[in-house]
């Protein structure tokens, strides 16, 4: 029997236990280095965001890391917190690890704020800026089309991701127009310290994680969570990705760090047990991909019809349209592999069943 999600976390060492940081306050996590915890209005309550002690240009001030979704509470946490816990200096930028809402909803509003330029890399910030303009990857018809091609039929769920159009611009309204372009490799000097850039693919186009070496500390972002599993999906841009396969040999770049690291995650709390968790990621897919093998030798299978093969949990609709990206990169790799084939139907579907 697989162990538990419990069993693997009890693998993880927490440094600050349970303790989280206050709303509009931040906790002390390495010299330098602080933790603000916002809430989200999902099923994924939360996202961690980060504050570094930096000095620009012969200026003292704050690095700001990911930024929350734009909302009206996140606005009011976020004044608290300059309020509270920056000492009374400015931002100096804003660093954004990939193009997801939680992460960049409000980079424009606090670039603007504070007169500071978003650091991200190319890829994202060129994505995030065409997702406050198309429909593209996040709803309406594009999106439902491509649902629909992997077993999404249901005539109400087609027409609900139809209606979505409106979906990334609601949470992230504006991208700023500039912005500062982090590479892999790039090491970026923050405050006494340097962080080398290190790109990750499979969850967003180009995934930027931060890694200290003088501090031992990785700020992950969604690439490295201590208790779920990074979404990693494949959308109607890119419909052939082997994105799970990216998404593996990406968190392998990490093996590099040692087994203390610190790990700061987006989701979930700061934890050592780095080769661990890598570990243990490969385990889950591995797992996945087999029942997924497994239910295809039964029957040709959509997308749609390997949900409850990979998620033994209902789904809202919000959830399902995740899931069914994860379930193509699922299906995909074993496609990519040879294990699979895939053909269309005469009802546009696309059924994968084994060689």
């Amino acid at each position: 029997m697989s162990p538990t999600r419990d069993q693997l976390e009890a693998r993880l060492h927490y440094p600050l236990g349970t303790t989280l940081p206050e709303p509009g306050r931040a906790l002390v996590v390495a010299p330098g280095v602080k933790w603000i915890r916002m809430t989200l209005p999902f099923a994924l309550d939360h996202i961690n965001l980060w504050l570094l002690r930096d000095t620009l240009d012969g200026r003292e001030g704050w690095t700001v890391v990911d930024c929350c979704i734009a909302r009206e509470e996140a606005k009011a946490q976020w004044e608290q917190v300059f309020a509270n816990e920056l000492d009374g200096l400015p931002v100096l930028r804003v660093i954004v690890t990939h193009m997801h809402p939680d992460h960049i909803g409000l980079a424009h509003w606090l670039c603007e704020k504070w007169d500071c330029r978003l650091w991200i890399s190319a890829t994202d910030h060129a994505m995030a800026r065409l997702g406050t303009q198309t429909t593209t990857g996040f709803g309406g018809d594009a999106a439902a089309a491509y649902f629909a091609s992997h077993g999404l039929t249901d005539p109400q769920s087609v027409a609900k991701v139809r209606a979505r159009a409106g979906y990334y611009p609601n949470l992230v309204p504006s991208v700023p127009a500039q912005s500062r372009r982090l590479l892999d490799g790039l090491v970026v000097r923050i405050g006494e310290h340097d962080w080398r850039c290190i790109s990750g693919y499979g969850h967003a186009p180009e995934h930027m994680a931060l890694w200290s070496e003088s501090l031992g500390v990785l700020i992950s972002g969604d690439m490295i969570l201590p208790r779920i599993s990074t979404n990693v999906s494949v959308y109607e841009q890119e419909p052939e990705a082997d994105s799970l396969q990216r998404f593996l040999d990406s968190i392998d770049k990490f093996l590099p760090l040692p087994e203390h690291t610190l790990v700061l995650p987006s989701h979930g709390r700061p934890f050592t047990g780095l080769h661990e968790r890598i570990a243990q990621l490969h385990a889950h897919h591995d797992e996945r991909l087999a029942e997924v093998v497994a239910a295809c030798r039964e029957r040709p299978l959509s997308a749609f019809d390997a949900l409850p093969v990979l998620f033994q949990r209902q789904l809202d609709l919000h959830q399902t349209t995740f899931a069914m990206g994860e379930a193509v990169a699922h299906l995909n790799r074993l496609w990519h592999a040879g294990t699979l084939a895939r053909t269309r139907g005469a009802d546009g579907v696309w059924r994968f069943s084994p060689r």
